[in-house]
């Protein structure tokens, strides 16, 4: 079997180290993929990006399945695009990804199916969302409409820091657009969790839960960042809130998914808040999340390929998903700066040193050499027989990594 595998995080490093375990899978083309899925097994990458060279690529090199890491090309109608020249992909149709890719047309989704969500409202004019500010309690969620690489929402815990925002989302555009529309949605006050999930449309299987460390500094400070670190299972996603997760939002999203006659067929991801008041939802993304994907897959015992042939053939219902024991802690290495202006171009050394496992994300191979070339560089991942554990060989690899600049945070598992 000849795999597509689309996108260049550690997410993808992560889908394609794990689909590579498959023995039918003879090659997975990584588009464009990085540093770390040039070296992997099975695996080689092409420099494609755009959907026409990905379609024309699938056709030419007669590939049996596609898988989409990232949101951009599923919000773009990717799937739809290969669905109409017959070719097998994995994801949802460009209106089932509304459910990412506009915040309002999710909220809109929550409200009408009854999954439990926070209050909130919808603008596409500056100055009245402002004026709506002046009526709201404190602290408030802003959220940008559309695509925002994981940094479009921000809690305001006044209303100068809100008009503010505000001006900065819709005024000064600095999300090129995804900002110019807006959700101002109440604040919850808990812990948040995430729970990855695979639907064929007719069933959602949920995997393990976990927990992303979204801000660049130790507890819990700075600003957001595409996350830090991530752990699973969850320790806050008790029997109690599971089940409250599955009754008020799982089974809620599934008849609304039904309902609309959504095409979907791919990864749900539900961004929950564990609050005193219940459970709620927070998002959906419509695509494993990052880094929970890589703390997530090193619990996942079940193969991922056979999953993802399950999910297109309808039949995950008879899919007996299984987990392995213990936990799993997963630590990213960032360039200095991040999530602000940062250099790259730095060697990388100790990946190949590791215990467990790297997950490289903004790395390049230059002459057999790793160099930095993103925000969030790499990943190291590891699975205990307990939180603690897991944690410890996920730090013990991480230190024996080394490029100018690194950053990572020091509280990662042990964070509220």
């Amino acid at each position: 079997m000849n795999i597509l595998l689309i996108g260049s995080g550690g997410r993808e490093h992560a889908l394609a180290w794990k689909m590579a375990q498959n023995s039918k899978v003879e090659k997975i083309y990584c588009a464009p993929g990085n540093g770390g899925t040039a070296k992997e097994d099975k695996c080689e990458n092409v420099n494609l990006n755009k959907i026409d060279e990905l379609l024309k690529f699938a056709k030419e090199n007669k590939i049996e399945l596609t898988v989409v890491g990232p949101e951009v090309p599923l919000v773009d109608g990717i799937v739809d695009e290969f669905k109409k020249e017959g070719l097998k992909i994995f994801g949802p149709s460009k209106y089932a990804a509304g459910l990412e890719g506009s915040k309002s047309f999710s909220k809109d989704f929550m409200k009408k199916y009854n999954v439990k969500t926070a209050e909130y409202a919808v603008f596409e004019n500056a100055e009245a969302s402002i004026d709506y500010l002046k009526t709201c309690s404190y602290p408030i969620v802003i959220k940008a409409d559309g695509l925002a690489a994981g940094k479009g929402v921000v809690i305001c815990e006044k209303y100068e820091e809100a008009e503010e925002t505000i001006k900065s989302f819709m005024v000064d555009d600095v999300f090129k657009g995804s900002g110019k529309k807006v959700v101002i949605e109440e604040f919850l006050r808990g812990v948040e969790a995430s729970i990855l999930s695979i639907t064929d449309g007719t069933t959602i299987l949920p995997f393990v839960s976990s927990k992303d460390h979204k801000q660049i500094f130790d507890d819990n400070k700075g600003p957001n960042t595409g996350g830090m670190g991530a752990i699973a299972p969850n320790p806050y996603c008790t029997k109690e809130v599971l089940e409250s997760f599955n009754e008020e939002i799982l089974k809620a999203t599934l008849h609304g998914i039904q309902e609309e006659k959504m095409d979907f067929t791919g990864i749900i991801f539900f961004g929950i808040m564990i609050t005193e008041k219940g459970v709620y939802l927070l998002e959906y993304n419509v695509r494993m999340g990052d880094p929970e994907t890589q703390a997530v897959l090193c619990l996942m015992e079940s193969d991922l390929v056979d999953l993802i042939e399950a999910a297109l053939s309808k039949k995950l219902t008879e899919f007996d998903l299984k987990w392995h024991d213990g936990n799993a802690c997963c630590v990213v290495a960032a360039s200095k700066g991040y999530p602000g202006k940062y250099p790259t171009g730095f060697e990388i050394t100790g990946i190949e040193d590791v215990d467990n496992k790297v997950f490289c994300a903004g790395v390049s191979l230059e002459n057999g050499v790793y160099k930095t070339n993103g925000g969030r560089v790499l990943c190291a991942s590891a699975r205990g027989n307990s939180l603690e554990e897991a944690i410890e060989k996920a730090y013990a690899d991480i230190n024996k990594v080394k490029f100018d600049g690194i950053y990572y945070r020091k509280d990662i598992g042990k964070a509220r």
